[in-house]
């Protein structure tokens, strides 16, 4: 992913992936969630994964951007399943040049294959100014 130096409002990255059985195992291990939706499959042969496993995509973007969230405020709009291609926009709102850092608003969402949303979200957080750096010259 290419990251703009600074960053600026109006910014977009994104990112997606689908999840499997295996994915969603883990992450119920992890998190204690195995409500019988994340271990048993549905008729079509199918996990619903977790929320919070479907919100690490706006964590992955963010993570490329060395993007620290002090809040999230995510709603899960509708369920996703294991096998289905999940792609995640997020889009820097706001950034405010700080002395130390970039105070940055954004906004995320996340849709299926039919392009129908399942998540979206507003982040607020820092991204530190010893994080960022010019890209290489070449």
């Amino acid at each position: 992913m290419t990251v703009s130096f600074p960053p600026e409002e109006g910014d977009e990255y994104a990112y997606e992936r689908s999840f499997d059985r295996e994915d969603v195992r883990e992450f119920g291990e992890l998190s204690g969630d195995q409500q019988p939706i994340h271990t048993e499959p549905d008729e079509l042969g199918r996990l619903t994964v977790q929320g919070l496993l479907t919100a690490t995509l706006p964590t992955k973007i963010g993570g490329d951007l060395n993007y620290i969230a002090r809040s999230m405020e995510f709603e899960f709009v509708q369920p996703v399943h294991t096998g289905e291609r999940i792609s995640c926009t997020c889009r820097l709102d706001s950034v405010t040049e700080r002395d130390e850092y970039y105070d940055v608003r954004s906004s995320t969402v996340c849709t299926n294959e039919a392009n129908e949303e399942v998540l979206r979200g507003d982040i607020d957080g820092i991204i530190p100014k010893d994080a960022v750096s010019e890209p290489d010259d070449e």
